[in-house]
C-alpha cells in the first residue's frame, strides 16, 4: 500500500465533493483554493475549551491562538479519523471524537495567502496530559468559553479566524 502524502489537501467543490489534490502550499498562498479541513475542539470536565497556539514556523496565522487541533484529512480519510490521527501528531493524545457539523469560510491572511475551506467541526472531551509538538505548536491552554468570547471582542488578532467561527457554531448548537 502507498504511503498516503501529508503535503497533499483534498481540493473539493461547494457541495464538498473531491476535484483534485494540490500541495498545502498550492491551496494556501494567493487567493487560495477550496479544499477539504476539520477544526477540533476539546472539553475538560470544568467546560474549558483547550486551544493551541500555532508555531511560528506555520505559514499562515503563526503565533496565533486556534482550536485544540485544525488540519486537513488525507485523500480517502474520513473526517473523524482525520481528527484523531492529527490529535496524535500534535498534542500526543488519543480521543474519540464526534462529527458535529460543517462550515466553509475564506479569509486572507496579510499578502501571503489565504484559508478556503470546507471545515468538519469535531468535538471531544479530554481531561488527560497533553505532549504539544513543538514543530505545530508554541502553546496550551485551557479557556473558559465566555472569557474566550470577550477576547474575540478586545484582541481579534490573537485568535485564528475559523476558531472564532467554530466555536461560536458549537455554542449555537449546544444551546
Amino acid at each position: 500500500m502507498m504511503e498516503e502524502k501529508k503535503d497533499v489537501v483534498v481540493l473539493v467543490n461547494q457541495n464538498d465533493e473531491e476535484i483534485g489534490e494540490a500541495t498545502k502550499e498550492e491551496a494556501h498562498l494567493g487567493e487560495g483554493k477550496l479544499h477539504r479541513a476539520f477544526t477540533v475542539l476539546l472539553f475538560n470536565e470544568k467546560k474549558e475549551v483547550l486551544l493551541q497556539k500555532r508555531s511560528k514556523e506555520k505559514l499562515l496565522w503563526p503565533l496565533t491562538w486556534e482550536a485544540s487541533c485544525s488540519s486537513h484529512p488525507l485523500k480517502n480519510e474520513g473526517y473523524v479519523e482525520a481528527g484523531e490521527r492529527r490529535l496524535k501528531e500534535e498534542l500526543g493524545i488519543n480521543v474519540n471524537l464526534n462529527f458535529l457539523t460543517k462550515f466553509q469560510y475564506y479569509q486572507k491572511y496579510k499578502d501571503i495567502g489565504a484559508e478556503w475551506e470546507i471545515c468538519a467541526l469535531l468535538i471531544g472531551n479530554y481531561n488527560g496530559k497533553i505532549n504539544p509538538n513543538p514543530k505545530e505548536v508554541s502553546e496550551v491552554r485551557w479557556f473558559n468559553t465566555k472569557d474566550l468570547l470577550k477576547e474575540f471582542e478586545t484582541h481579534p488578532h490573537k485568535f485564528a479566524p475559523w476558531l472564532k467561527i467554530a466555536l461560536n457554531i458549537y455554542l449555537k448548537l449546544r444551546d
